[in-house]
């Protein structure tokens, strides 16, 4: 199985080039269902100890559904698949430029929750245009045990998330270990009290925010992924939900730029558009860097080819 991996402002991506799964026909949202549903051993396997992290992300290269697309992409974790991921995006293109695949320029890929619109603008630095971003409910207070109440919006940026700024912990990567206890909790507490994104969906993401403590970034924050792992990067989908939570309240107009930083001080620049939903189109610029490619081998043999997840380390 060929491979190249890579990071977005210090957050990983792993790209499958070929050899993946048989995933069937249908909509990639449908195939992406299919990807954990019936291959959850591939997932793992790709991305877990020995092979890989907790952390990394990956990205299954397939053909796009939309004819006016370039590739269709696939994002998935360890602990399951993935709407949109806006640094895997970029770590994509990059690296399908890195291998003669990509030339400088806009394309389009096919993503489960819709094209997105991609800016090669240089090998290392891309734009993406997300799909549209909404604050779905705004003031939404949770009762998580051990902490109290908590305060935040419930949005959709490719992915769900709820934003908070009502946490005590100083957003420093010196505290990355109670800043993953917390939001743990508080994801948890949000199941447990049955709030949910629209139609029921799983708020999966929790992004806490506050200044930043340097000059160049308009924010920082910390986004707990699925599976408990942290995120290196500035999120690009959990920074297009703080975007329309920006816009609903009239903080930042259409067109105006927000740096967004993340935990361990890399950035985002984005700006944003009005979008046809009524919510906002976001585009986020950053960039990547390849870092290796290989092959990667899963010997029948071999009592750990399908991965070490987390919780079976200890």
């Amino acid at each position: 199985m060929r491979v190249i991996d890579s990071h977005t402002e210090g957050q990983p991506t792993r790209l499958v080039l070929d050899q993946g799964p048989d995933l069937g026909s249908g909509s990639l949202a449908e195939q992406a269902d299919r990807l954990f549903r019936d291959h959850a051993d591939f997932c793992r396997g790709v991305l877990c100890e020995p092979r890989g992290h907790e952390a990394m992300v990956g990205a299954l290269l397939l053909p796009p559904n939309a004819p006016d697309c370039a590739a269709g992409v696939i994002y998935f974790n360890p602990a399951g698949p993935l709407g949109m991921c806006g640094h895997a995006t970029i770590g994509t293109a990059v690296s399908l430029a890195h291998c003669g695949r990509l030339s400088p320029g806009v394309h389009r890929f096919d993503t489960p929750v819709g094209p997105v619109e991609v800016s090669l603008e240089t090998n290392n630095r891309v734009s993406v245009e997300n799909v549209e971003a909404f604050r779905h409910r705004p003031d939404v207070v949770v009762e998580v045990p051990g902490w109290g109440p908590v305060r935040g919006d419930v949005a959709w940026g490719g992915n769900w998330f709820f934003l908070t700024k009502e946490c005590q912990i100083p957003l420093v990567s010196e505290q990355i270990a109670p800043l993953t206890r917390f939001s743990t909790a508080l994801k948890e507490a949000l199941e447990q009290a049955g709030i949910t994104g629209e139609g029921g969906a799983l708020i999966d993401h929790i992004e806490l925010t506050g200044p930043s403590p340097s000059a160049h970034a308009d924010g920082r924050n910390f986004v707990l992924c699925p599976g408990g792992a942290y995120d290196r990067s500035p999120c690009g989908t959990g920074s297009s939900a703080k975007l329309a939570c920006l816009a609903a309240n009239g903080l930042l107009a259409p067109g105006e730029r927000w740096v967004q930083e993340s935990i361990i001080g890399s950035t985002y620049t984005l700006s944003y558009r009005p979008g046809p939903a009524g919510g906002v189109v976001t585009t986020i610029t950053g960039s990547a860097f390849v870092t290796a490619e290989g092959i990667l081998h899963f010997e029948p043999s071999d009592p750990y080819r399908t991965g070490i997840i987390p919780e079976e380390r200890h």
